[in-house]
């Protein structure tokens, strides 16, 4: 059988088109496209600077790529703050201390392969202790407390922008329990349930304030992470017309004691009160209530025991072994709920801070904020002094941060 040739012209015209094909795709492979671009990275927060504001989130852009690794330390290395890597970049976690010295080094990798770096030296701004508010947190971190035990966190110096820092003040529970804050002042806020505490939550009190601007060119000063206990409910309640008090735990009563309280010119005043603070044994100066030393109903008790605060006035029940003919008959104190020494010790050794006392039957009323007083204000005014709720109308809770 004859053979059929390709034509010799027709042979290298393939072989031609074949080898063109391979160079070609070779070359693509080895040299990206001129669409790739290097990385760009913008730190915000200027090489050199010396008074970067605490408030500010270090924070280094990236365009064209991706960041692959971060590190923002105080200069001498003793000290890094975490951060996120993002699709847009990386971000610190916290804000800064003042008057310290910082380093950051941020690399990433662009769109041609290529790595690059930047790298910043900066300083924050001095602050003096008069330009930075403390938070105190009540009640302790471990502490076990009772259902009317509000959350109380105090500031030494005024905070204005109340707004913001309420938004960075969160309280959580282990079984879904929510409440509110509300502001007394620029130096005290209070959060609480709409009813008392359950029994048993377990809290956390989780405050983000370092270096957060309160106004006025005030800065917090410090984070606080508090997490305490709801124990047993214990409410007692005081009939000041039937001279009784009322132990009762989970709902339970337990024990019902004579007592005395205010006569009638000091009378015991009316609503729920809360143990403040106890002690086994204390003064009891008048002049501290500011009564005068030449008043008729001045007096001055030392070693007055088993006592427990209810009031910032100085109303307290306590051992009053002078008045126990009194006691269950008559209203005789100067305001105090007395009871025999062995019931107030036994009373004392069985109640904590944070637990109730409900006194009915007065005609005088607990006036507002005179002790720990939360529970007598209604709920649709206790939500209305949060600050995050008025702020809602005005400016963003944000307002004032350097981000």
């Amino acid at each position: 059988m004859k053979q059929l040739r390709m034509p010799l012209a027709l042979l290298f015209a393939a072989v031609i088109a074949l080898s063109s094909c391979s160079i070609n795709d070779a070359k693509d492979a080895v040299n990206p496209s001129q669409s790739e671009n290097a990385i760009s990275l913008t730190p915000n927060v200027s090489d050199g600077a010396s008074d970067v504001k605490v408030s500010t989130f270090v924070r280094v852009l990236a365009e064209d790529g991706n960041v692959t690794s971060a590190k923002l330390t105080t200069a001498d290395g003793s000290t890094q703050i975490d951060g996120r890597i993002s699709e847009t970049g990386w971000r610190a976690d916290s804000r800064l201390e003042p008057g310290t010295a910082y380093k950051l080094a941020v690399t990433g990798v662009g769109e041609d392969g290529k790595e690059a770096t930047v790298t910043r030296a900066f300083t924050t701004q001095a602050l003096s202790l008069d330009q930075q508010t403390y938070p105190s947190v009540a009640p302790l971190q471990g502490e076990t407390v009772g259902v009317g035990m509000p959350v109380i966190v105090t500031f030494d110096l005024p905070v204005k922008n109340r707004a913001l820092f309420e938004k960075h003040m969160k309280v959580s529970t282990d079984n879904g329990v929510t409440g509110s804050w509300t502001w007394f002042s620029d130096r005290e806020a209070h959060f609480r349930p709409e009813q008392y505490w359950p029994a048993r939550t377990k809290v956390n009190v989780r405050l983000n304030l370092n270096s957060l601007p309160a106004g006025g060119g005030i800065y917090g000063q410090q984070d606080q992470d508090v997490s305490f206990e709801v124990g047993q409910k214990v409410v007692s309640t005081v009939d000041i017309g039937k001279h009784r008090l009322t132990y009762t735990v989970d709902d339970k009563k337990v024990r019902t004691i004579p007592v005395t309280t205010g006569d009638d010119s000091h009378r015991t005043r009316q609503g729920i009160k809360v143990i403040m603070e106890k002690f086994a044994a204390v003064d009891m100066d008048a002049a501290t209530t500011g009564v005068d030393s030449e008043d008729p109903g001045y007096y001055n008790l030392s070693d007055v025991q088993w006592a427990m605060r209810l009031t910032t006035s100085g109303e307290f029940m306590h051992a009053a072994p002078w008045s126990v003919s009194s006691q269950g008959n008559a209203n005789v104190s100067h305001g105090c709920t007395g009871m025999s020494t062995t019931d107030a010790k036994w009373l004392y050794d069985r109640s904590r801070r944070g637990d109730v006392v409900e006194y009915v039957d007065s005609p005088r009323p607990l006036e507002d904020r005179n002790g720990w007083t939360d529970w007598n204000v209604p709920w649709t005014t206790w939500t209305a002094g949060s600050a995050l709720q008025a702020a809602a109308a005005d400016q963003p809770a944000d307002d004032g941060v350097v981000d």
